[in-house]
């Protein structure tokens, strides 16, 4: 008898060979050629061997915009993932902050799965995949968008472009877990590397709601070194999900429903706690030091790694010299060829600057154009008091703020009916792009998960409620066997 593992990477080989059909950021499509099936390169195996990974294991990725990088993990043989290489991202459109739109050129931030399917080996831009977006957080909130991809050629709309070099190594490390026996590999991208550094540059960003919510599933990963699983109920994440214990009832998740009764293991949710209270301090602690806000990026599209910013005319100015955490130094060569029509992330000569309110009922909060010369802005004095200043006056390290050279305006408030629409934005307003605000609910999230009492397992108290709606699937992962009869429903809309 065929070994099963066998014929799932024949039928696995089958479709990447025939790949999808999509075509990253709505490019055109190319014939298919080997590079699909290009090796992995000797010094990236001897690199994997060094590690104590296998060549087919599972693989994660994780994305981070303000340092543009992406980061590769590959599961050892002792069953956890280590970081086994950092790729600078030769260019990302939009702002920080998640995609809303479809024509927002923002690019994704939050958890996607990604499976055989979603590899484009006839992309008009080398090679590709798509990350999934909108997943199920995405679509309770009513966003929009498609072909989100991660693909080569440094040309970005909405997208993660890296150099044709890059991707060819990338996709083929993807193809590798596959033919492995891993069902999809999960990406996470994040807005910048969660860090209590960055959490304080970034504190006055109306989107930090949202990027502490993914944050806890970042803090998942560091301390367990296992991809977590990814569930959504009442349009937010939640992270390794279980059955209460002695509940026999399976857990159902509908991202716009509320969350059934469910727990984190008390392992885990007790070193994440542990991890988020270390951060907030650390936060805290930066905040009463003087740490400066991170400047506005307002009109400026995207960004670019300084080692390709570095190597263009003009680049220089084009870097971003407040981020001090890169992972791969400007200095080194480039990793891939820079094409010719690469642009720089240049800002207008003008920037519109932005006040920013919420309607009663937690509608997402409106970004109001006023027609200034671009500037550094923060947030209003009322934001700025926010939870990470109380801690840090609770622990008694505001006595000696240093006073700030002017004070910024105070923003003007404008409220908007919840479903009002507003005007379309006149042709030259529509050359910025505004920061991307999250509609998230506000009141939920400043609530501190309870923590739990060693040994008792944290638990969600369910609600007397009808029936939740039909379930939304969770993200696939890591999964070491693939049964045969699922692996072949996989490959449906192959044939």
């Amino acid at each position: 008898m065929i070994d099963r593992t066998h014929i799932r990477a024949l039928v696995t080989s089958a479709a990447l060979a025939a790949g999808v059909l999509l075509a990253g950021c709505n490019g055109e499509q190319l014939s298919p050629s080997s590079k699909a099936n290009r090796p992995i390169p000797d010094k990236l195996l001897a690199d994997i061997e060094t590690k104590n990974m296998d060549k087919a294991s599972p693989i994660l990725v994780r994305l981070f915009k303000q340092e543009a990088e992406l980061e590769v993990w590959k599961q050892d043989r002792n069953g956890k993932f280590a970081l086994l290489k950092t790729y600078p991202i030769c260019r990302w459109s939009g702002d920080l902050g998640p995609k809303v739109k479809e024509g927002d050129r923002q690019a994704p931030e939050g958890f996607y799965s990604i499976t055989p399917a979603q590899m484009n080996p006839t992309s008009a831009y080398f090679l590709s995949f798509n990350m999934g977006y909108p997943n199920a957080y995405d679509k309770a909130w009513g966003r929009t968008g498609s072909q989100l991809m991660v693909h080569g050629d440094c040309s970005s709309r909405g997208c993660y472009a890296m150099t044709d070099e890059q991707i060819s190594e990338i996709y083929a490390l993807g193809r590798e877990s596959f033919f492995g026996g891993q069902n999809a590999f999960q990406v996470q991208a994040y807005p910048f590397r969660m860090t209590p550094q960055n959490m304080a540059r970034h504190r006055n960003n109306p989107n930090m709601p949202f990027w502490k919510m993914i944050k806890e599933g970042n803090d998942h990963f560091e301390v367990t070194k296992q991809e977590p699983k990814v569930d959504f109920c009442e349009k937010k994440y939640v992270f390794d999900a279980e059955k209460p214990a002695g509940s026999t009832r399976p857990l159902t998740f509908n991202a716009s429903a509320q969350c059934p009764a469910y727990q984190v293991s008390p392992e885990i949710a007790e070193a994440v706690q542990e991890k988020q209270r270390q951060d907030e301090l650390k936060t805290a602690q930066l905040i009463s030091r003087g740490t400066a806000t991170a400047r506005s990026r307002a009109g400026i599209d995207g960004g670019m790694h300084p080692v390709f910013a570095s190597k263009l005319p003009e680049g220089e100015a084009a870097i971003d010299k407040d981020v001090t955490d890169y992972a791969v130094a400007a200095y080194l060569p480039a990793p891939g060829t820079i094409p010719a029509h690469a642009t720089l992330p240049k800002a207008p000569e003008t920037a519109p600057s932005f006040s920013f309110t919420s309607s009663s009922n937690s509608e997402p909060v409106v970004a109001v154009t006023s027609t200034t010369p671009a500037a550094s802005s923060n947030a209003s004095a009322s934001s700025s008091e926010g939870f990470l200043s109380k801690l840090s006056r609770s622990v008694g390290l505001r006595g000696s703020d240093p006073q700030p050279a002017a004070a910024p305006a105070k923003p003007t408030a404008v409220t908007t009916a919840p479903k009002a629409k507003s005007p379309g934005p006149t042709r030259e307003a529509a050359k910025s792009t505004p920061p991307r605000v999250i509609p998230l609910d506000r009141s939920q999230q400043a609530q501190a998960p309870a923590k739990p009492a060693a040994p008792a397992p944290a638990t969600t108290a369910a609600a007397a409620a009808p029936a939740a709606p039909a379930s939304q699937p969770s993200l696939a992962g890591a999964q070491p066997a693939v049964q045969a009869n699922s692996f072949d429903s996989r490959w449906s809309t192959v044939r």
